[in-house]
């Protein structure tokens, strides 16, 4: 902070300019991608790239900042790539801002709230352009891009490293739940829980019934949680499941919690916990659920029906106990906030955060 404080004091000893977006800058609009090829150049959309094409629309280092849908998703890209009609890209003055500086600035001014529409969140490039920006002089800009890149290579080293101990625990939990299954009998789900399936819940209903208790759906936003009512279908240990669409056969446990479930959801409880443990069958249901999704028209789909009639190993109660204990120590390394690389990982990430918002707060000068 001590350099980046010498460089403002020697190159902008009474504050630093404000400048509106559109005087540093100039926003393009994105084209329709579908008539170009397979290759290796990126084509982003606001949710990030779809795919890549052997066409490129222009060439980085440029910003691009989304137009409709998910309007906080900032993107810095070098290189050639293609930007579709949800998402503008950015030609920058390279005289007056670095483009690395501008994409860290951007991340700082909430663009994801300013939804300039009632339906899909959109953005409008007059409101872009009148957007006001610090442009400290370019030294000052230099510095700071050096100083938070070496915080993103650090989260991005910290990533990596996580996503091997996912695919290490994976792994390690697969084998776990298969050496149980020998020379263990085996019991369908039908016989080991009650199965039912959730209700069809509109928003009017939502809102009409209005309450605490959450309703889980098939959604991946917001923790599954469709909306709150003021009732609910469940308040014991207990799984849920996705039925329909790109989520089914997905696996949630439940304890301690009242909740209902939609009727894209379906509902497992154990009927003899004596026999079963529901975390046990959680961990197993994670390796034999998605294997029994039928593509249903074009729609993945696990039913009622194709859930009760899979197959698990049951073990004895005991060894049921230590499998859990041994798979929750993992599960927590790779996955809580509170532990292991999570923890070090959702630490550098504020920490950068805090620093980047520190580093980009400029006085204006007169």
């Amino acid at each position: 902070m001590s350099k980046i404080d010498d460089l403002i004091a020697q190159f902008a000893p009474g504050g630093v300019q404000f400048k509106a977006l559109g005087d540093v800058l100039r926003i393009r609009n994105g084209k329709d991608h579908k008539a170009l090829g397979d290759g290796d150049i990126p084509v982003y959309g606001s949710g990030g790239i779809m795919r890549y094409a052997d066409t490129g629309a222009a060439e980085g280092p440029s910003v691009l900042i989304p137009r409709k849908g998910s309007l906080g998703n900032i993107f810095y890209v070098e290189g050639p790539f293609w930007v579709v009609d949800t998402i503008f890209r950015t030609e920058i003055d390279r005289n007056l801002l670095e483009p690395k500086f501008l994409y860290y600035q951007l991340l700082t001014m909430g663009l994801g709230d300013m939804n300039q529409a009632g339906g899909v969140p959109s953005q409008t490039q007059t409101v872009l352009n009148s957007l006001r920006i610090p442009v400290p002089p370019l030294e000052v800009q230099r510095e700071i891009v050096k100083i938070l890149d070496q915080f993103t290579q650090l989260e991005a080293e910290l990533e990596a490293e996580l996503e091997a101990r996912h695919r290490q625990y994976e792994h390690y939990r697969a084998s776990v739940l298969v050496a149980s299954g020998a020379p263990t009998a085996s019991v369908t789900i039908g016989d080991l829980c009650r199965v039912s399936r959730g209700q069809v819940m509109s928003k009017d209903y939502l809102r009409g019934h209005n309450g605490p208790y959450p309703v889980y759906s098939s959604q991946t936003q917001n923790n599954g949680i469709f909306g709150r009512i003021d009732s609910y279908a469940c308040d014991e240990e207990s799984l849920t499941w996705t039925t329909d669409g790109a989520n089914a056969g997905s696996i949630f446990y439940h304890v301690n919690e009242k909740f209902s479930i939609t009727n894209v959801c379906g509902l497992l409880r154990v009927i003899d916990p004596t026999q079963i443990s529901t975390r046990y069958l959680y961990y197993q249901l994670r390796e034999l659920a998605p294997k029994a999704v039928s593509a249903g028209m074009g729609n993945p789909k696990l039913m009622a029906g194709p859930m009760s009639r899979i197959a698990v190993p049951v073990p004895s109660i005991e060894t049921q106990l230590k499998i859990v204990a041994t798979l929750d120590s993992f599960d927590a390394l790779v996955n809580s906030l509170s532990v292991g690389l999570p923890a070090e990982l959702r630490a550098r990430r504020k920490q950068y955060e805090y620093y980047r918002d520190k580093l980009l707060a400029f006085k204006e000068t007169d």
